[in-house]
């Protein structure tokens, strides 16, 4: 058998906030409850088991592979829901995209803190592309 990853504790203030919060910009079910955990799973079967914690919570990054038409639809409800974005981890390129390796990708932050990041293309897919480093402009973002 090959090694596969299959689930991942997020943790969070408010597990039901930061679950629908996920599921709503990537267009994912929330699971029914398991215990103290609520699951989002994506198409690949990784699950994302949010957990509900009274602690700081140290800032995790996640990042999801989309096509093109989910990379638009998830840009979209961003944009609608004032979500503020970026085309890099750090904020340099606030209300904006990037086009690494010929694709495209936006940072942005759940309830909880963490960074979450949508990417159209794995990272060195194309090192060669002349897209490397350009950022575009996403109207109407914050």
């Amino acid at each position: 058998m090959s090694v596969e990853f299959n689930h991942t504790i997020v943790l969070s203030r408010d597990r039901e906030k930061s679950a629908h919060f996920l599921a709503e910009i990537l267009g994912l079910k929330v699971g029914d409850p398991a215990g103290v955990f609520l699951p989002v799973t994506t198409a690949n079967g990784v699950t994302l088991d949010f957990l509900t914690v009274d602690a700081d919570i140290p800032m995790q990054h996640y990042a999801f592979l989309v096509s093109e038409d989910e990379f638009d639809e998830a840009l979209d409800r961003l944009v609608a829901a004032r979500i503020p974005i970026q085309a890099d981890p750090h904020g340099n390129h606030p209300r904006r995209i990037n086009r690494n390796d010929g694709g495209r990708g936006v940072y942005f932050l759940d309830p909880a803190g963490h960074g979450l990041e949508i990417i159209t293309r794995p990272y060195g897919t194309d090192p060669a592309s002349t897209m490397n480093g350009v950022t575009e402009d996403v109207p109407g973002a914050v």
